[in-house]
């Protein structure tokens, strides 16, 4: 089973840059996209159901911001958008899909970075969203989150971690946040296949200066699995072949039983 998380930075920007033709090629099973940036009304058909795809979109009220969704290759047995919060699911942040016994998710965590009332709303979004994680344990199925989640865990999950240590995406609580989810039977499973890797899985690199060419790059986009389906992943790739966006998509392929 192999699935993909990818922040496309606007899904229609996405589909000029070759996105579709490069998912028909990789064929994963499930793709989580984020940052879709547009509504049901500006997707076209391509867009909304790839060959071999069925889609599933939680997008924002306000145009052009946001929104999330998933690609299918198998039908869900359910579909669910947003995580109860009437602010936060007017963005487009969450959609789940669940599949027999395991369910995939797509999420997009707010961004702080633009100014301080966005990173106060993004620890709400934590502070709302820690729960939402807990209720999904307790249900005692198997959950892949994928998703864009703003935030460097560690030093070794950025390249320039000490000149980012009072920077949205880098905050001691920020960091704390996932140190206390990562303590709830949820596991980063990339950085459990690759313990000592760094710049390896970068997904994000700023626009400004040679950021990409030099590979000064953020460890943000992430599959947050609970244990069980965590211990099956056998292989993680970050494909920067081609550049659909300013991240790169993540995939990840877990042994069937």
């Amino acid at each position: 089973m192999k699935i993909t998380s990818a922040n496309l930075n606007g899904i229609r920007s996405a589909t000029t840059k070759g996105f579709f033709e490069w998912m028909s090629a990789e064929l994963p099973d499930v793709v989580c996209v984020q940052e879709l940036k547009a509504q049901i009304p500006d997707l076209s058909d391509a867009m909304k159901n790839p060959d071999g795809y069925k889609g599933f979109f939680h997008c924002a009220e306000k145009k052009g911001y946001s929104g999330v969704g998933i690609y299918s290759r198998q039908e869900p047995d359910k579909v669910i958008e947003g995580i109860g919060h009437p602010g936060f699911d007017s963005e487009g942040r969450f959609i789940r899909a669940d599949f027999g016994n395991l369910s995939v998710v797509s999420v997009y965590v707010p961004s702080g970075s633009s100014s301080p009332e966005r990173q106060e709303s993004k620890f709400q979004f934590l502070d709302e969203f820690l729960p939402v994680m807990d209720s999904l344990v307790a249900e005692g199925r198997q959950f892949i989150v994928c998703g864009d989640w703003n935030i460097a865990h560690k030093e070794a999950d950025l390249k320039n971690w000490k000149g980012n240590l009072k920077n949205s995406g880098f905050l001691p609580e920020e960091r704390e946040w996932l140190t206390k989810l990562y303590g709830r039977g949820w596991v980063d499973v990339y950085r459990a296949l690759y313990p000592e890797s760094t710049d390896t899985g970068y997904t994000w690199w700023s626009n400004r200066g040679q950021a990409y060419a030099k590979n000064v790059g953020w460890r943000i986009d992430l599959h947050v699995a609970t244990e069980a389906i965590a211990a099956r992943a056998v292989n993680g790739t970050v494909y920067k072949g081609q550049k659909f966006s300013d991240h790169a998509p993540l995939t990840i392929e877990y042994e069937d039983k």
